[in-house]
């Protein structure tokens, strides 16, 4: 699938399925025919009119909008995710529930007309009997993925349309919802339903992890590395070690289907016995264990459990403060540097009292991803997360995306109205990022819906509205409310904690950062940076910090060779390669005068490492055979001014004066 006939032979196909009550045989795909038969088995005829189907007013999509408020919340990022792979291809990325009614769509500005001509929009049904062969209607009926193109299509009217479906199946095999890819026939990707059934296991992983977090939770895959990645197996246990849940990585690594849940012991598949997996964890959180199936097939599993369960705390995910009261999301951020560490135990303190939080940083530095957490670290955590990037929304369409309006309220408006993003975030988390570029006109809405707590789409009623209010900007918005291009009632209104985040050349966690994200991009394989290519790393500025170093190492990873494992200079893009070379070598670090006293000693080695490796902090600590932690416990800038003296130094502006406590 698809068949990739022509469309007049699938012309002729549907023909004689409609004349004759059955396809021809071995004309088309036994699917394709057997949704063909249930199209006409619906009523349906291929050059038929339809109608739009779905919840009758906006009270009733509200209330199954909030039924399904856990796939909504979890979906949301995968589908922003996978958005951005398909983005400028005349494509929609469509997010439908059980019934087939389409719950959430993000798509390219110059495809959505073209879409909304045959009603791919939020709260329309998509089911087969109601819009006939589809990817969404008919990856439903067939619970697997499809990809249904041009006339394939029961309905001629949708033959300009090529989808890719995966279905989104429950920890128990239940049928959740569909994620879809629609675009136009002409520009369809072969492989667009391998990205649309990744991201949908994406996103049922995220579902276990967070329906079942209070639950005994096995980790399984071939590889050790593999432990983690989309592609992980993930059993959920009973107490007394039957499996009562798995995503379909798991079924498939053990032989099992979704009949077998709540009647097969672990014991039955494993040479390892439930007890020992726990006494291995509580000795070692965290360790992973190798198993055998009594087939002999090795696997490597990791158990993770609440306290409850296991007498000794679970390992925690990622580099984590140890010293953090709970490993939640903004947890698995930290990989170490001081500052970004702040800034998350000053947010924790916030989440569950009506705080709004404001999170300043350059373009780049992760902003949203530190909301995101924010939001999945706080009691709202499964309530939805709505981001609007203020400064990407044309402003003559800003008001009705923000507010929504009524049914009939302008020329062009969708028959059933629209929530708009307020509403949406509604129980959950708001977050508007880039806020200092939102029009004047529209923070001044936006002021009274946060001082009334309610919303008035235009031309309907004020509706109440409760939401965690969550901000960002690059800006200084406290000197852009100074000149008058910021509201400053607004401005005191938002600015309940402000946070900063640090650019990547202040962070002090390079490394782990570096170690992390080609971990995420390298699932299946061990990538490393060779050692001189970080430190060249370690001395660029980075204008576009973590977003301009993931592109970076992505790019790279893509380059290495089956047989490499190390990324090297050639190995980057022809820019960055070429601005890594050219940039000054740091200066060789000065033989240390002989010095009587041990204390002046450390001292004057730590300042001349330190003014030698130009401010680099990794370096200098290598040279002084010490860790960066212990480095910068010894560094009491004056006035307490480390980390700008640092900057200044890595600027090249001279010999700072260090101040060192020993």
């Amino acid at each position: 699938m698809p068949s990739n006939l022509p469309a007049v032979a699938l012309r002729q196909a549907r023909l004689h399925l409609l004349e004759h009550g059955h396809c021809p045989a071995g004309a088309i795909d036994e699917r394709l025919a057997r949704s063909w038969q249930r199209s006409v088995a619906a009523g349906l005829l291929p050059m038929g009119s339809f109608h739009d189907i779905g919840p009758s007013s906006g009270g009733e999509l509200r209330q199954q909008l909030a039924s399904h408020h856990d796939l909504l919340a979890h979906s949301r990022p995968v589908m922003e995710f996978l958005f951005e792979q398909v983005r400028h291809s005349q494509s929609i990325v469509i997010l439908a529930d059980d019934s087939g009614t389409l719950m959430h769509t993000l798509g390219d500005a110059q495809f959505l007309d073209k879409a909304q001509r045959v009603a791919l929009r939020q709260g329309v049904s998509w089911h087969e009997q109601h819009r006939g062969t589809n990817a969404i209607g008919t990856a439903l009926a067939e619970t697997s993925g499809i990809e249904i193109h041009g006339h394939e299509h029961f309905l001629e009217r949708n033959g300009f349309l090529t989808c890719a479906a995966a279905p989104i199946l429950s920890s128990t095999g239940a049928l959740m919802g569909v994620l879809d890819i629609s675009g136009d026939h002409r520009s369809g990707h072969p492989h667009t339903l391998g990205l649309v059934s990744a991201a949908a296991r994406m996103i049922e992983n995220r579902l276990i992890a967070a329906c079942c977090g209070r639950q005994l939770r096995l980790h399984l895959h071939a590889q050790a590395e593999g432990l983690g990645s989309v592609a992980e197996g993930v059993l959920v246990l009973s107490d007394d070690g039957w499996i009562v849940g798995a995503n379909r990585a798991a079924l498939a690594m053990l032989h099992l289907t979704a009949a077998s849940l709540g009647s097969t012991p672990l014991a039955s598949l494993l040479d390892l016995q439930l007890d020992e997996l726990r006494l291995r964890q509580q000795r070692r959180p965290g360790q992973i264990s190798q198993v055998h199936l009594h087939d002999g097939t090795a696997l490597h599993v990791q158990l993770k459990a609440p306290r409850s369960a296991i007498s000794a705390a679970a390992a925690p995910t990622g580099f984590v403060n140890s010293g953090s009261a709970a490993q939640d999301a903004l947890a698995c951020l930290d990989t170490g540097d001081l500052r970004w560490r702040s800034a998350a135990e000053k947010t924790r303190r916030i989440l569950d009292k009506p705080i709004p939080l404001l999170i300043q940083g350059e373009s780049g530095v992760g902003k949203e991803f530190f909301a995101r957490a924010a939001h999945d670290s706080g009691p709202r955590r499964a309530a939805p997360f709505v981001a609007i990037n203020c400064a990407a929304i044309p402003e003559n369409l800003i008001e009705a995306e923000l507010f929504g309006y009524a049914p009939g309220a302008f020329t062009g408006a969708r028959r059933e109205g629209s929530l708009g993003r307020l509403r949406e975030a509604h129980g959950g988390t708001l977050f508007l990022d880039e806020i200092g570029d939102m029009p004047l006109a529209m923070q001044t809405r936006l002021l009274r819906v946060l001082q009334e707590r309610s919303v008035t789409p235009l031309g309907g009623r004020s509706v109440a509205v409760d939401f965690a209010l969550i901000c960002a900007t690059h800006s200084q918005l406290r000197e852009e409310a100074d000149k008058g291009r910021f509201r400053s009632d607004l401005y005191y209104r938002i600015n309940g904690l402000t946070v900063q985040l640090p650019a990547l050349r202040d962070r002090t966690d390079f490394q782990a950062l570096t170690e992390r994200l080609l971990r995420s991009l390298n699932a299946e394989r061990n990538i490393s940076l060779a050692p001189e290519l970080m430190e060249c790393m370690l001395q660029h500025p980075w204008p576009g910090n973590l977003r301009q170093f993931a592109s970076v190492l992505r790019t790279a990873s893509a380059m290495l060779g089956e047989d490499e494992s190390v990324i090297e200079l050639q190995h980057l893009a022809d820019d960055i390669a070429q601005e890594l070379a050219q940039a000054p070598a740091p200066a060789p670090v000065d033989v240390l005068p002989v010095s009587q006293n041990l204390q002046e000693l450390s001292r004057d080695a730590v300042r001349q490492a330190m003014e030698g490796s130009r401010g680099n902090v990794s370096q200098a600590a290598r040279s002084l055979g010490i860790s960066r932690q212990t480095l910068y416990r010894k560094i009491n800038a004056q006035g307490g001014a480390g980390p700008e003296l640092i900057r200044a130094l890595r600027r090249g502006q001279g010999r700072c004066r260090i101040s060192i406590d020993v």
